[in-house]
């Protein structure tokens, strides 16, 4: 049966623009890369009054004329979803949601604003080892397309590397485009500095993080799930337990509950994000964290502010 994505985001939207307005949301998009996708047209003589970093100091001092370039505004910007894939999109976020509803969801959002702004919208993935390339392209058929695509083959295979996915992006796209990462914190870590910079060199490049449920439970989150599973029954009992999706099996309680494991596993995971923060504010990738889909469209539209305002480009 086909889902129609479109009037869920729709919905979300209209929620997030009736609290606080429509301007603030269309707003915030329209003008978040304005003056940032520009071409390049020719040069004219200084006028008093023109910003300085326009100056071409180069052709100045072989004229003898102080030269400034002009540039010309692309009409349309390329917006490209590069999403994480595999077996641990079947995962939760820290709030216990599906991990590929979650992206599945927030390329949608962002993709019904940029139909809305006129913009063209595109997305990679790595399926199994394979690149998946769906063209940039403009309008809601479109989008529902790579939604539908994405949601049949997110989590197909085991093996996924979205490393690959933005080298392939370096090494045949020479078109300059706005580039959504969606992966969580260990598929950020995969991705070598080398790659980023040369992402970062062409294209702009903002990062959303899928949160990460832990496999260990505090004594409290513990007793909160032996709790609703006497209330719910033998289905609810199962629901509230840890999946392994690499092991592909429920993970028993002594060591879900297991103390030196939890400390363990904080203190991986702190490692983690504290290099990829790292990472994100050497190359000036601005990045939120999203683990329900009702923070979505605050998340994005707190996204795109803060990338316009960094002027990181």
């Amino acid at each position: 049966m086909k889902k129609d994505y479109i009037t869920r985001i729709k919905a979300n939207v209209s929620i997030y623009a009736t609290k606080k307005t429509g301007n603030i949301l269309d707003g915030t998009y329209t003008s978040v890369f304005m003056g940032r996708s520009m071409n390049f047209e020719d040069l004219r003589e200084y006028i008093p009054g023109d910003n300085i970093k326009d100056i071409d100091w180069k052709a100045s001092s072989r004229s003898g004329q102080v030269l400034v370039k002009r540039f010309v505004a692309e009409k349309k910007h390329n917006i490209v979803f590069v999403t994480d894939t595999g077996i641990k999109m079947l995962g939760d976020t820290a709030l216990n949601r599906n991990k590929k509803e979650i992206a599945l969801y927030t390329m949608g959002t962002i993709g019904y604003l940029a139909y809305k702004n006129g913009d063209t919208v595109g997305a990679l993935y790595n399926k199994d080892g394979k690149i998946q390339y769906h063209p940039c392209r403009s309008g809601l058929t479109n989008l529902e397309k790579i939604l539908a695509y994405y949601d049949a083959e997110a989590s197909v295979g085991r093996e996924n590397d979205i490393e690959k996915t933005l080298n392939f992006i370096v090494n045949n796209m020479k078109n300059r485009m706005i580039i959504f990462l969606i992966t969580d914190k260990k598929g950020m870590n995969t991705i070598s500095e080398e790659t980023l910079k040369r992402v970062k060199c062409r294209h702009d490049l903002l990062y959303i993080n899928l949160g990460d449920a832990e496999i260990t439970d505090t004594r409290e989150e513990k007793l909160k799930r032996k709790i609703l599973a006497k209330n719910k029954g033998d289905k609810a009992s199962r629901a509230m337990k840890t999946f392994d999706m690499d092991a592909d099996c429920y993970v028993p309680e002594y060591i879900t509950g297991n103390k030196k494991l939890r400390k363990m596993e904080l203190e991986l995971s702190q490692r983690i994000t504290e290099e990829n923060k790292r990472k994100t504010i050497k190359y000036g990738i601005m990045n939120v964290e999203i683990n329900d889909e009702k923070e979505i469209v605050e998340k994005v539209i707190y996204l795109l502010d803060r990338h316009k305002h960094a002027n990181v480009r």
